[in-house]
């Protein structure tokens, strides 16, 4: 219940009356429940005075019990019932209520009609700087994911032929990434030759070539819920002479960047970091995203490593560092997911950075 308790006492800090969280990774960080996303509601209501509650359909009941190991009323639901009218009881005159960022459209109406009164905000207003913060096991879990995604890139060289396709590639990619022990693929991007000057290409029929860079950037869950992230560069040969010069550079810049992580500095300095050895070389308008997305039970979440961004960093939080140069012909990116120690930062990813020449 520790963590149940620490977000109800957020909604009340953060002024609201209640957060409801439908099935996704907000319900899953509070109970450890990953429910069905289904046209049946299921809702956690934590209000911020009174005792939290599942409204779930009675067809959900055991898979919800057997998730669930924590002491929380469970209030199932008939096919003939209304579940928003139960969720409208729970909350009474609620002026405020938070929704979960994920939320169907198709819930958040119903909603709207039920809690007329109620202004709706969105459910990360108070559960942002709890998720964003990774306890010892959550950061351990992470841990996990990065060596198991380490080992997928491990084998990626084997793969990488001339004649055969980027599909091919990320089939076996994706075979590794389930064997290797995560629960799901979240993505296999494989860009070959100019394809990987697409940051988020994904996969085609393109035939790999000697001389091509390729970027591989690949994921997945853990059976824990927490996801990996990392990208890798390859050639197939010797690439381009261009190719190597800007390739040193980024490896440079995404040293600079993990090495400045650190409790204290901002997001937007790590991204500065990065940007400015690219930029004093001459690849600045090259490099085209943001440096790095937070990461835990979403690959994408907050803090987001970007200009801007003034949010400070603190022991705990864990997010990647992934600059990348994409000139057109050929493209490169570097990626480790980092979390922030009480003295510096520690690398979740540690396969060789360095360009791999098959």
């Amino acid at each position: 219940m520790e963590r149940l308790d620490r977000v109800r006492a957020a909604v009340a800090a953060g002024g609201l009356d209640a957060v409801l969280l439908t099935p996704g990774p907000d319900l899953r960080y509070v109970t450890g429940y990953d429910a069905h996303l289904l046209e049946r509601l299921t809702c956690l209501v934590i209000p911020a005075a009174g005792d939290p509650a599942l409204i779930v359909p009675r067809l959900e009941l055991p898979a919800a019990q057997a998730a669930i190991k924590q002491d929380l009323e469970m209030v199932p639901w008939e096919e003939t019932d209304d579940p928003f009218a139960l969720v409208a009881g729970r909350l009474g005159a609620a002026a405020t209520v938070g929704l979960a960022d994920r939320m169907w459209a198709l819930f958040t109406l119903r909603f709207r009609d039920v809690l007329p009164g109620a202004r709706q905000v969105l459910a990360s207003t108070v559960l942002r700087d709890l998720r964003m913060r990774k306890t010892p096991a959550e950061v351990a879990a992470l841990r996990e994911a990065g060596a198991a995604i380490d080992r997928v890139h491990a084998q990626v060289p084997g793969w990488l032929k001339p004649g055969i396709s980027e599909r091919a590639v990320a089939r076996q990619i994706a075979e590794a990434i389930l064997a290797e022990g995560h629960a799901s693929v979240d993505f296999t991007i494989v860009g070959s030759g100019p394809n990987g000057a697409s940051p988020h290409h994904e996969v085609s029929d393109r035939v790999l070539e000697h001389g091509d860079a390729v970027v591989v950037d690949i994921g997945g869950t853990m059976p824990s819920g927490y996801c990996s992230d990392c990208t890798r560069t390859y050639a197939l040969g010797e690439p381009p002479a261009e190719f190597g010069a800007y390739f040193e550079v980024l490896l440079a810049a995404q040293e600079a960047a993990c090495q400045s992580v650190r409790p204290g500095v901002t997001c937007e300095s790590v991204d500065a970091a990065a940007r400015e050895p690219i930029a004093a070389a001459g690849y600045g308008d090259q490099f085209i995203h943001r440096t790095g997305h937070g990461i835990g039970l979403e690959t994408h979440e907050d803090p987001y490593i970007v200009s801007g961004n003034d949010q400070v960093l603190e022991p705990g939080m864990a997010f990647s560092v992934e600059p990348g140069i994409y000139p057109g012909p050929h493209g490169a990116r570097i990626e480790d997911i980092v979390v922030c120690t009480a003295d510096g930062m520690e690398r979740l990813n540690n396969a060789p950075r360095e360009l791999v020449v098959v």
